[in-house]
């Protein structure tokens, strides 16, 4: 399958790229989760599709548990039914451990979305006969240590928080694999899962530009979101003429 081969590809690019702080532990899913992320490509990667969901990168709770995009793992087992076995991943540490499918934290954002999308299709395979969801960069970027008044330090580092050199080559990797996997899906929509998946698309296929479109972050660092996710998310989509 071409995406599979895509993402082994991607996978590989990144894993050889070197990040100094505040990154001090890189993990990627695409590589120790390898198995459900096969699984979810394999089940629902075939196109061509209507709409592209983007995110970001991998959430500590979603997809660097589960290999799955918004990865909150029982949306993941029981509603996108992926399994699979999850490794550990190379640098893994204790303050930010990868449990699989064994973790219990919730992941807001993950949990949110894909209550949206089994809300109005019922089923994962209505949903992804039209629709897919994939994220911009597939590495969790994680910030631990002690901080220098003797503070543990255990947080989410995202992308554009990384030194500007550093981010050059991953772009580089990431905005080809976004190209790729545009071509292969061939979307009528482009949607960004907030500000920065939609810049992406824009900055990375400028000539679609009139494709892409933005719906909120879920986060529950987004207080819009936090008043009602779903119904916010649903009008955006339905007022851009994606869903009816």
């Amino acid at each position: 399958m071409q995406l599979i081969k895509l993402n082994e590809k991607l996978s590989k690019q990144v894993s050889k790229l070197k990040f100094s702080e505040p990154v001090t532990h890189v993990y990627n899913p695409l590589e120790y989760a390898q198995e459900a992320v096969h699984d979810y490509l394999s089940k629902y990667g075939e196109g061509p599709k209507k709409v592209l969901f983007l995110g970001m990168n991998p959430g500590p709770f979603g997809m660097a548990q589960t290999g799955v995009p918004f990865g909150e793992v029982a949306a993941v087992q029981d509603w996108v039914k992926v399994s699979g076995k999850i490794n550990q991943p190379k640098n893994a540490h204790s303050s930010r451990p990868v449990t699989g499918f064994d973790c219990h934290r919730s992941e807001v954002s993950g949990q949110r979305i894909w209550s949206l999308f089994k809300e109005r299709f019922g089923t994962a395979e209505n949903f992804f006969k039209d629709h897919f969801v994939w994220n911009y960069c597939p590495l969790l970027f994680n910030e631990i240590g002690v901080s220098e008044t003797g503070r543990k330090i255990c947080r989410n580092v995202t992308p554009d928080k990384i030194k500007a050199d550093e981010l050059k080559p991953l772009y580089k990797i990431c905005d080809k694999a976004l190209i790729d996997l545009v071509n292969l899906l061939q979307p009528t929509y482009l949607v960004g899962v907030g500000a920065f998946a939609e810049s992406c698309f824009k900055r990375v296929i400028p000539e679609r530009a009139s494709d892409v479109y933005r719906i909120l972050h879920p986060s529950p660092a987004s207080p819009v979101a936090n008043r009602g996710f779903a119904p916010a998310a649903t009008k955006q989509l339905i007022e851009a003429g994606i869903w009816s």
